[in-house]
C-alpha cells in the first residue's frame, strides 16, 4: 500500500494541487489510521444523496470517462478517469479520499480543487495501476462507494489529520472546527503526528538513543544495560500504544459485544521478547542494537519477572490474554497492580526463606498510568432506606473511600495489528479524606489513611490465617471488583442508554472464586444507583457472566465469614441475602423440602461459623459454568456441585486449559521454532497451531531426527550452563534431564520423585563397575516454592537439598546422577529450563490436580510425560497416545477405596528401604525429617507407597527409551506434534463461541488488503 506523507504534498497559491506518487519502501510502510476506519458509532451516519446527483447539503462523487473530457489533457495526454468529488470542507478531507485511491491501487496523476462556500469541489485525476483509463462500471461504482463512505464516515466528531498516515483525533468541543487561528492550530497540530513510528534499524536507534536521554535521563554516550533495556522498553511500548489506541478506537466504532477478563492473578513474566516477536520486529531490534554496541539477547535479560500471581491460575490468564489478542477477541483484563509479587525464595542452608519481590523497585516500562481513570471503592458504614422519586431505597453510606487508580498494560497480538489492554488496578487515598486530615492538623492520620489504601494492592496472598488477614484478602477482591465494574458501566454507558442492551454487549468472565463479588456488585449498581427493578436487574445479570472453577474438592471452596462480609460490605450483604431467599424459594419449587439437598445448595451455610459460599453463588448466577480438562468437568458433575448438575445440566461446560505457543516455543525456544517452520514449510503454525499434526509424517525421518537431537543438545547446553552459574554442580550433557518444576505441596508429591532419587543412587551404590556402564545417567532438577506457612513443603524442600549434597559429592557416582534444586522459579527461569528437558514429571494423586499446564508447555517443546492419569493427561493421552508417555500410579476411582484400606496394605520393599535411609540419618537431619517418613508410613493419604512400585517401573521404562536414541526423538516429535490441542489459542476459540458469544474485531490492516 502507497502512502502520501504531508511532505511530498504541495500546495500552490492557486486552488489546484501537484501530487507526487510516493510508494515508500516494504519496510517503511505502514497501515493508515484514518477515519476510514474510525467513523464513531454514535454519531447518526448522514442520509447519502446519489452518487451522480449532489444535493446542496450532501457530499457527492461523479465520474466522467469521455474520450474528449478534460482528463486527457489535464494529466499529460494520458487517458485517465476524473472523479469530481463535492464535500463540506473538513480538515484531513483531502489525505483520506487519496488514501483512498491508494488503498484501491490507483494512481492520482493531477487534482484540483476550488471552493465553493463551505463545500469544495475537487478533481482527481485517476489511472489505474498500469497507467490506463478505468473503464470497467463496477469498478468504478466500487470506487464511488468506497469514496462516499470514507467522505461520510469522516463527517461526525472523529477527523485524521492532512494526508496522515497516523492517529484518529477525538475532537474537544472548538478545536479546529472553526476558522482562522484554531484551524491553523488544528491543521499544525495533525501534522505533527503525521505517520506511524517507523522501524527500520536507523529509527530505532533513534528512539532508544531518544529514551536513553530524555526518559532515562542518562548521557547517550555513557549508559549501561539496564538502562539500555529501559530504553528499549519504552521504544517498544510506544509502538505498542499506537497499535493499541488504533484498537480501542476502533472498537469504539463498531461496538461489538466485548468480553472482559477477571482474575486477581496474571503471571505474565517478561514482556520485552514476547512483545517485539508479537510486533514482528525481532530482528529489526537486534540489528539495531548490534549497531549500538548492544545485544538484543542481553538486554532482555536485565527485564525482572512481573510477577503478579502464583502457579497454573496465574499463567493460563496470562497465556488466554494473549490468545485474544492474537485471535482478535474485544477483550479486557483487569486485574490488581501487587506492588510485591510473590515473595523471593531464598535458600540458605537447603532451607527456604522469603523475601519481598521488590518488583517495581526500578519502576515497569510497560504500564501507563491512567491518572484520569480513578474510581472510587467504598468499604465498611449502613445502609439507610431513602425515599427517591416515590420510591423506597436502599442506600450505602460508607464508612471508608479509597480511590481505585488505573494502571494498563497493552497485550498486543500476533500476526495482527490488534493490541487489547490489561488494566491493573492500585490503591490511592481518596483526595477528600486525605484533605480533610491535613487541614485539620491530623498529619498522622492522613498518613496512616495513604498506607491502609495503599495496603489493599500490596501484597499477592497476604497471610489470612488472621482476621486482619482474611480482612484485607477480601478488601482486595472488592476493590478490583467495584474498580473494575465501574469501568466497565461507564464504557458501556457512553455509547448505551438502555440495560436491556447490556448483555449484548458485555461478557464477564470470573476466573475462579474470587471475583464472584462481581455478581453482587452488578446487582447493587443495577438496583441502588440505575433504579432498575430486582427481577429485571436479576436477568440481566443472569445473562452475563460465565464462571471458570479451579478447585477439585470442596475443601478448597471459597467461604467468607458472614461477620466479615458484613461489617466490610453491608449493602452486599443484604444483597446475597436477597438473592439466596428467591432461590432457595425457587428450588423448593423444583425439589420439594428436601432439607439436605437444600442446604447443601444454599449460598449461605449455617454452620458452626456461617459463611458465604462463593462457588454456590457463582453456579446459580452463571450462565455458563466450566472446569479445565475432561477428569475435571467430571468431577464438577459427579461430586463438586452434582446437586447442580442435576437442576441445571445445560449450564456445565468443559474447557481444557491451554499454553500460547508463542511464549513456549516461539520466545522460549526460538531454534525449535525455526526448525518447525523448516519441515513445515510455514509459520503460519504460530497462529494456527493445528498444523503442528503434520509433523507426525516426518515423525520417523532420519534428518529431522538429528537435527530435532541438535536443537535439544542446544537447549540442554543453556541449562547446564545456567546449572553451573547457579549452584556450581557441572552435569553431562548425555544424561537425561529429568525435570519436575511444580508449587511445592504434597499432593504434587515432589516427595515421591526425591524417594525415587534415593531409590536409584541406593541402586548405584550397589552395582559394579559393569553394572553402572549400563546405567542412563540422570540429571534430577526440581524446582518450586513452598507457601510460607507449609512447614510440610519446606521439610520436602530441604530433604531435596540433603539429597543433592550427598548425592553430588559421591564419586562412586559421578555423572550417572547428579540432584539440583532451583530456586526462584519463575516465567524466565521457565523459558530456559523447559526447553532442555528430556523429561517431565507429572505426579499428583490422581483426581487432585484440575487441569496441570504444565505438562502442556513441556508437550510443546518435545519433552516426554512421566505422568499419572489425572488433569489433562488423560486428553494427552488420546492425542498422542500412551505409547509415546510414561503411565503409572492409581486411577481416580482406585483413590477412594485405597484410602479407606488405610495403611495396612503391603508397602513395597524398594520404598520401606529408602525411607529407613532418611529415619537413620544418611541424608542428615534425622530428627527433623522423621515427620516425612511418618506421613508416608502412616495413613499415606497422597499415597505415594501404593504408587512407589509402579512409578520405579515407570522410570525404567524411560531409562530403556532413552537408550534408543531414534525411538526416543520419534517420541519426543511425536509430543510437539500432538500439542496443537492443547494451545490457549483452542480454549479461547471454546470461550468465545460457547460462552460468551463474541466474535473477531480484527482492525484492518496491510495484509487483509
Amino acid at each position: 500500500m502507497s502512502i502520501l506523507p504531508s511532505r511530498f504534498l504541495t500546495i500552490p497559491h492557486h486552488p489546484s494541487l501537484a501530487f507526487s506518487h510516493y510508494s515508500p519502501p516494504p519496510l517503511l510502510q505502514t497501515v493508515p489510521r484514518s477515519s476510514l476506519f474510525h467513523a464513531p458509532s454514535n454519531v447518526p451516519r448522514p442520509l447519502r444523496a446519489s452518487a451522480t446527483s449532489p444535493s446542496s447539503s450532501s457530499s457527492s462523487v461523479t465520474v466522467e470517462n469521455s474520450s474528449d473530457s478534460e482528463s486527457d489533457a489535464a494529466s499529460g495526454g494520458a487517458p485517465a478517469t476524473l472523479f469530481v468529488i463535492r464535500a463540506r470542507n473538513r480538515i484531513g478531507l483531502l489525505g483520506i479520499i487519496t488514501r483512498v485511491f491508494n488503498v484501491l491501487g490507483l494512481r492520482v496523476e493531477k487534482a484540483t480543487v476550488e471552493f465553493e462556500g463551505d463545500f469544495f469541489v475537487k478533481r482527481f485525476f485517476v489511472t489505474d495501476s498500469r497507467g490506463a483509463r478505468i473503464e470497467d462500471r463496477d469498478s468504478l461504482d466500487r470506487i464511488q462507494k468506497a469514496l462516499l463512505d470514507a467522505i461520510d464516515d469522516c463527517a461526525g466528531t472523529v477527523s485524521a489529520g492532512p494526508t496522515t498516515t497516523r492517529g484518529v483525533v477525538v475532537r474537544r468541543p472548538g478545536l479546529g472546527l472553526g476558522s482562522g487561528d484554531r484551524a491553523a492550530k488544528a491543521e499544525r497540530m495533525f501534522g505533527l503526528m503525521d505517520g506511524f513510528l517507523k522501524n527500520d534499524p536507523i529509527s530505532l536507534q533513534k528512539d532508544i538513543l531518544y529514551h536513553v536521554e530524555y526518559t532515562v535521563a542518562r548521557s547517550r554516550f555513557s549508559f549501561d544495560d539496564f538502562e539500555a533495556y529501559q530504553a528499549l522498553a519504552h521504544s517498544v511500548r510506544d509502538r505498542l500504544i499506537e497499535r493499541s489506541h488504533d484498537t480501542q478506537l476502533y472498537f469504539k466504532r463498531k461496538d461489538p459485544k466485548r468480553v472482559y477478563f477477571l482474575s486477581l492473578e496474571f503471571l505474565m513474566g517478561r514482556s520485552l521478547s514476547n512483545s517485539v516477536i508479537n510486533l514482528g520486529i525481532q530482528d529489526q531490534y537486534a540489528e539495531a542494537l548490534s549497531q549500538l554496541g548492544f545485544e538484543f539477547e542481553v538486554l532482555a535479560e536485565q527485564e525482572g519477572d512481573a510477577a503478579l500471581g502464583n502457579g497454573g491460575l496465574a499463567r493460563l490468564s496470562a497465556c488466554q490474554m494473549d490468545s485474544m489478542a492474537t485471535l482478535d477477541y474485544p477483550a479486557w483484563g483487569y486485574g490488581l497492580r501487587y506492588q510485591y509479587g510473590l515473595f523471593r525464595q531464598v535458600i540458605l542452608d537447603g532451607f527456604q526463606h522469603e523475601q519481598p519481590d521488590f518488583w517495581l523497585n526500578f519502576g515497569n516500562p510497560w504500564e501507563t498510568e491512567r491518572v484520569h481513570v480513578t474510581y472510587p471503592v467504598k468499604f465498611y458504614g449502613t445502609v439507610d432506606e431513602e425515599i427517591v422519586n416515590g420510591e423506597k431505597c436502599n442506600v450505602w453510606n460508607p464508612g471508608e473511600v479509597v480511590e481505585a487508580v488505573a494502571y494498563d498494560n497493552p497485550i498486543p497480538g500476533y500476526g495482527t495489528r490488534n493490541t487489547i489492554t490489561l488494566r491493573l488496578w492500585a490503591g490511592k487515598p481518596s483526595d477528600q479524606r486525605d484533605m480533610e486530615a491535613f487541614n485539620t492538623g491530623d498529619y498522622i492520620n492522613a498518613v496512616v489513611s495513604r498506607q491502609k489504601a495503599e495496603n489493599i494492592s500490596s501484597v499477592l496472598y497476604p497471610d489470612d490465617r488472621s482476621y486482619q488477614g482474611k480482612e484485607l484478602r477480601l478488601k482486595q477482591q472488592y476493590f478490583f471488583v467495584s474498580a473494575s465494574i465501574q469501568d466497565i458501566m461507564r464504557r458501556f454507558k457512553d455509547a448505551h442508554s438502555n440495560f436491556d442492551e447490556l448483555p449484548d454487549k458485555v461478557a464477564l468472565q470470573l476466573n475462579d472464586t474470587h471475583p464472584s463479588l462481581a455478581i453482587v456488585e452488578v446487582m447493587r449498581v443495577l438496583v441502588d444507583e440505575e433504579h432498575l427493578d430486582w427481577n429485571k436487574a436479576w436477568d440481566i445479570v443472569c445473562k452475563l457472566f460465565s464462571f471458570t472453577i479451579h478447585a477439585v474438592i470442596a475443601e478448597g471452596l471459597e467461604k467468607i465469614p458472614v461477620d466479615l462480609l458484613g461489617s466490610l460490605l453491608p449493602r452486599h450483604l443484604q444483597i446475597i441475602y436477597d438473592i439466596n431467599f428467591n432461590f432457595v424459594e425457587e428450588l423448593k419449587k423444583r425439589i420439594g423440602l428436601d432439607y439436605d439437598r437444600l442446604s447443601r445448595m444454599s449460598i449461605v451455610e449455617e454452620a458452626a461459623v456461617k459463611s458465604i459460599r462463593m462457588a454456590n453463588l457463582a453456579v446459580v448466577c452463571a450462565h455458563t459454568v466450566n472446569g479445565v480438562s475432561q477428569v475435571h468437568s467430571e468431577l464438577l458433575r459427579t461430586k463438586l456441585f452434582k446437586d447442580f448438575y442435576e437442576l441445571w445440566p445445560e449450564k456445565f461446560q468443559c474447557k481444557t486449559n491451554g499454553v500460547t505457543q508463542r511464549r513456549w516455543i516461539v520466545v522460549s525456544n526460538p531454534s525449535l521454532c525455526a526448525l518447525l517452520s523448516k519441515w513445515l514449510g510455514t509459520e503460519s503454525w504460530i497462529r494456527n497451531v493445528d498444523l503442528l499434526t503434520s509433523l507426525r509424517e516426518y515423525a520417523d525421518d532420519a534428518d529431522l531426527q538429528q537435527e530435532w537431537m541438535m536443537v535439544k543438545k542446544v537447549n540442554k547446553m543453556r541449562l547446564a550452563e545456567y546449572i553451573e552459574a547457579m549452584s556450581g554442580v557441572k552435569v553431562s550433557l548425555d544424561a537425561m534431564f529429568d525435570v519436575q518444576t511444580k508449587r511445592i505441596h504434597e499432593y504434587k508429591r515432589q516427595l515421591l520423585n526425591i524417594l525415587g532419587i534415593i531409590h536409584r543412587y541406593d541402586c548405584i551404590k550397589n552395582m559394579d563397575k559393569s553394572q553402572r556402564s549400563k546405567v542412563v545417567p540422570r540429571v534430577c532438577i526440581i524446582g518450586g516454592k513452598a507457601a510460607p506457612g507449609y512447614e510440610v513443603a519446606k521439610k520436602i524442600i530441604k530433604l531435596c537439598h540433603a539429597v543433592a549434597d550427598k548425592i553430588n559429592n559421591d564419586s562412586d557416582v559421578g555423572d550417572l546422577l547428579k540432584l539440583v534444586f532451583i530456586p526462584d522459579y519463575n516465567v524466565s527461569l521457565a523459558e530456559v529450563v523447559i526447553p532442555g528437558a528430556d523429561l517431565s514429571q507429572h505426579l499428583s494423586t490422581a483426581g487432585h490436580e484440575a487441569s496441570g499446564t504444565g505438562s502442556m508447555k513441556f508437550l510443546m517443546n518435545g519433552c516426554l510425560l512421566l505422568a499419572t492419569e489425572d488433569g489433562s493427561t488423560v486428553e494427552i493421552v488420546e492425542e498422542i497416545g500412551d505409547e509415546n508417555l510414561f503411565l503409572f500410579g492409581t486411577k481416580i476411582h482406585e483413590v477412594p477405596e485405597l484410602r479407606e484400606r488405610g495403611p495396612a496394605h503391603d508397602m513395597p520393599l524398594q520404598c520401606v528401604r529408602v525411607l529407613r535411609l532418611i529415619r537413620d540419618g544418611h541424608f542428615g537431619f534425622q530428627d527433623y525429617f522423621q515427620s516425612l517418613c511418618d506421613s508416608v508410613e502412616g495413613d499415606d493419604f497422597y499415597l505415594l507407597s501404593s504408587d512407589f512400585g509402579s512409578y520405579i517401573e515407570a522410570q525404567a521404562a524411560a531409562d530403556k527409551a532413552f537408550a534408543d536414541p531414534k525411538k526416543w526423538a520419534k517420541m519426543s516429535i511425536l509430543s510437539t506434534a500432538g500439542s496443537g490441542r492443547f494451545s490457549s489459542d483452542t480454549t479461547i476459540r471454546d470461550y468465545a463461541e460457547n460462552s460468551w458469544g463474541i466474535e473477531p474485531c480484527r482492525f484492518p490492516s496491510e495484509s487483509d488488503g
